[in-house]
Formats: structure tokens, C-alpha cells, sequence
């Protein structure tokens, strides 16, 4: 367990009509696979929400690779909180779409090596979607995934530019990351079979586009204050707005 305060995460949903979810590659279907309609579908946003004080974060020290020192102070990202709303936050449909198929984006997502730190720090994926690694330091990196379903992957980076494409095969919320080679360097990929996935940021806001009728269950991941659901249902072309409180526990 890690840390040593409560905190109290609040999760509030707007729920309104919107047009459908983007289909990027084509694929046969499955048998009893649906598609959504984009006349029915829906859009659901949010902000989560951070009561009561965060603890401050502590001070990176990248003393140990002279290509990492920076003159600016640098903190972790274990709390950053923006006008009271709760960034990095990994909201997701977690329940509820049944049948519905969903083809992996050819576009892939991208995990930046910068100033010694990975960009972002939170970040989502699709089953199946491309995920490009970049090394954008004059100093090497490593890339090291530490699943619990997936395989594991260990590569190294070594020059400036350095691009390496890697693909999650499960889905699997959360899958950590660090660099062995900074110790303080590290970030969390979501991966969801759909698209229904947001990051909260800008004080904790998210949107999930084009969401067919249905009860779903909605999961809002923090590192720290872990994961919080909430149920929400959708009518054909249906505007509601749902808003609920969550308490959560940071770890040790």
C-alpha cells in the first residue's frame, strides 16, 4: 500500500446524443457481432473530481544521468489536480457494450521518452492498435512493460529518434511502465477493446464519443486512488445527465 491520506474522488457524467464511434480499419466480423449506429448513439463527459487537499508530490531527482538534469524543478505525477479536477484519471466503459465490435485503429498511439520522463503518463489503447515508443533524449532509455495478462516486453533505446512499435494482444486496466535505467521514470497504458476510453485533463474533463443505448459500467482508474465505477444508461438518442460521489483510498 502506498501512501498515507484519504481522498475523495467525485465522478460527474453528462450524458447527451451525439454521432457514432470511428471505425479506422475494416475487418470481417465476428459471428453476432453488432455495429453501432450513429443515429441512436450517444456521448458521454465527465469531470472527475479531487475533494479535500492533495498531498504534494514529491521532487524527481535526476542527478544519476548527467543528460537528465533540468533546470526546472520536476515533481511526480502522482496528484495533479487543476482547479479541483483530478488529470490522469483513466475513465473507460468497462461493462455493457455485449456484442458490439469495434476495429483497432491503424493510427498508431505514441509514448514519448522526453526530458528524462514518459509523455504522457497516462495514456489508452485499443486491442490490436499500434503503439509507437519514441526516444527523444540523448541518453538511452529502456522500455519496460509489466503486464499481468499481456506478454512482457524489455527493449532497449539508444540513440535520439529511436522509434519501436509494439501491440497489446488483451485487454488488460492498467499496464505499468518504467525505465530501468531512471528509476523515476514511469507511465500507465490502458487497453480496452473499443473506443469508449478517455485521460482526464484540463481539471479532470473527459468525453466518450458515440456510445450506442445500453447500461453501461463506467470505471475511472487512478494510481493512487485507485479504480471507482459508475453505472449509466443510455436511451436511443436519449439526453441525461447523471452525476455521482466516489471515496477512494489512496495505497501505501
Amino acid at each position: 500500500m502506498r501512501g498515507k491520506i484519504l481522498s475523495a474522488v467525485a465522478l460527474a457524467l453528462v450524458v447527451m446524443a451525439c454521432g457514432g464511434a470511428d471505425e479506422k480499419v475494416s475487418a470481417p466480423l465476428p459471428a453476432n457481432a453488432q455495429r453501432v449506429d450513429p443515429a441512436t448513439a450517444g456521448t458521454v463527459t465527465g469531470r472527475v473530481v479531487f475533494e479535500g487537499t492533495p498531498p504534494q508530490n514529491p521532487l524527481v531527482r535526476m542527478s544519476g544521468d548527467p543528460q537528465c538534469k533540468n533546470a526546472d524543478e520536476v515533481r511526480f505525477e502522482n496528484y495533479v489536480v487543476t482547479d479541483g479536477g483530478l488529470d490522469n484519471v483513466f475513465v473507460h466503459v468497462k461493462e455493457g457494450l455485449g456484442n458490439y465490435y469495434f476495429d483497432a485503429p491503424a493510427e498508431p498511439a505514441k509514448l514519448d521518452q522526453r526530458g528524462c520522463r514518459y509523455l504522457p503518463h497516462v495514456l489508452g489503447v485499443q486491442v490490436g492498435q499500434p503503439i509507437e515508443f519514441t526516444n527523444s533524449d540523448a541518453t538511452t532509455h529502456n522500455v519496460h512493460s509489466l503486464p499481468d495478462t499481456n506478454g512482457e516486453f524489455n527493449f532497449a533505446q539508444f540513440r535520439r529518434g529511436q522509434k519501436d512499435v509494439r501491440t497489446f494482444t488483451t485487454a488488460e486496466v492498467m499496464v505499468p511502465f518504467k525505465c530501468d535505467l531512471h528509476g523515476w521514470m514511469n507511465a500507465y497504458i490502458g487497453v480496452v477493446p473499443h473506443p469508449y476510453f478517455a485521460v482526464t485533463a484540463e481539471g479532470g474533463r473527459f468525453e466518450l464519443k458515440g456510445l450506442p443505448p445500453g447500461t453501461y459500467t463506467i470505471e475511472a482508474w487512478h494510481e493512487r486512488a485507485g479504480p471507482q465505477t459508475q453505472q449509466v444508461t443510455l436511451g436511443a438518442s436519449e439526453s441525461k445527465e447523471v452525476g455521482s460521489a466516489f471515496t477512494a483510498a489512496t495505497s501505501n
